[in-house]
């Protein structure tokens, strides 16, 4: 056998000598240290061995493995360099080509008008709060007034993770929250995202970003509420815009109401984003209900307070003219480079 080892170093040490390049010593590596490669072939000595010789044996053909693939690993270095250095050498540089361009990152429009209406906001009086995007029933629908059996529950189809477990529908989550850890007065908002199983359309998608104002202290009115929403609207689009108020139907507001903008993408006459009306639905607002301060653990007798629901993404849109609510989430570059004054 220490014969057959010897030829086999032999061989190996002229085969190394003749590599010119890293895929001719992948070659021989297979040659020797493959599954089929010489080496292997000495398996056969191990095999016929007796069981005193067989260690040495082994030990013999580990040397022969381990002097093979050091020897390999020193020449695939080499190479490396030699073949990286040639390379180098091979390459040019016109140091009178242009530049080339450097794009500069900007905010997402959403994010961009999100940090104004907070900017406005919070010049207003209002502290910033945070509510999850995951939320339990109770604080989702029960603590708003939204009992298990509650009819307006089919007015908002919800992802459920489990039984008593969904995706928030509204940023109106954080006020029962609020309530339990804060006493009056309370003037906060809570931007974030929702979630709703809905048909995607160019006004309406299965999630989108919201704005919840609340405001609770003694003597709040509906006035309050009218004033706040005016001023709000005035300072984000920097002008009097035509507001319309309808009376609507929230169970956590008593009296609630819808707030309408007269739509700035088609100028009030008539396009897919306003369902040809005229009228863009922005916000629902209204007086907090005696119900939800209670479950807040505030009493409904000395206080009172305001809040709204506000649509961000259709707040861009009619600031920039923006058709498609679903432009804001595919990521098109022709799109977004629109927004480079951001």
């Amino acid at each position: 056998m220490q014969n057959e080892i010897n030829a086999i170093r032999h061989r190996f040490s002229e085969d190394l000598a003749q590599v010119r390049s890293t895929a001719e010593l992948e070659a021989i590596k297979v040659k020797y240290l493959g599954k089929k490669g010489d080496i292997q072939s000495l398996m056969r000595f191990l095999k016929e061995a007796s069981a005193e010789e067989r260690p040495l044996v082994g030990k013999q053909i580990n040397d022969l493995k381990e002097h093979v693939t050091e020897l390999c690993a020193d020449k695939e270095t080499k190479l490396i360099d030699l073949e990286e250095s040639q390379q180098l050498g091979q390459e040019v540089l016109d140091i009178t080509l242009p530049g080339r361009r450097q794009f500069v990152g900007r905010k997402h429009p959403l994010t961009y008008v999100l940090d104004q209406v907070i900017d406005i906001l919070i010049g207003m009086g209002f502290t910033v709060q945070y509510g999850p995007d995951i939320e339990t029933d109770y604080y989702n629908f029960e603590a708003l007034n939204m009992t298990a059996d509650h009819p307006a529950r089919d007015m908002q189809d919800t992802f459920y993770i489990t039984e008593n477990i969904v995706l928030r529908t509204q940023t109106t989550n954080i006020q029962a929250r609020i309530m339990e850890t804060h006493k009056p007065p309370i003037r906060i908002i809570a931007p974030g995202k929702a979630y709703r199983n809905e048909n995607v359309t160019a006004r309406s998608h299965v999630f989108f970003h919201q704005v919840d104002a609340f405001y609770v202290d003694k003597g709040v009115t509906f006035a309050d509420l009218l004033s706040a929403m005016d001023e709000f609207l005035t300072k984000l689009f920097n002008e009097q815009i035509e507001i319309r108020y309808r009376p609507s139907y929230f169970p956590f507001v008593e009296p609630g109401m819808e707030v309408d903008v007269r739509c700035l993408v088609c100028g009030g006459s008539g396009c897919p984003v306003c369902k040809h009306s005229g009228w863009l639905e922005i916000a629902g607002a209204g007086m907090v209900h005696p119900e939800v301060l209670r479950n807040g653990g505030i009493d409904p007798e000395i206080y009172t307070g305001f809040a709204w629901g506000m649509g961000l993404d259709r707040l861009v849109m009619l600031r920039h003219g923006i058709k498609d609510i679903r432009l804001f989430t595919e990521n098109d570059l022709r799109f977004l480079d629109q927004f480079s004054f951001i």
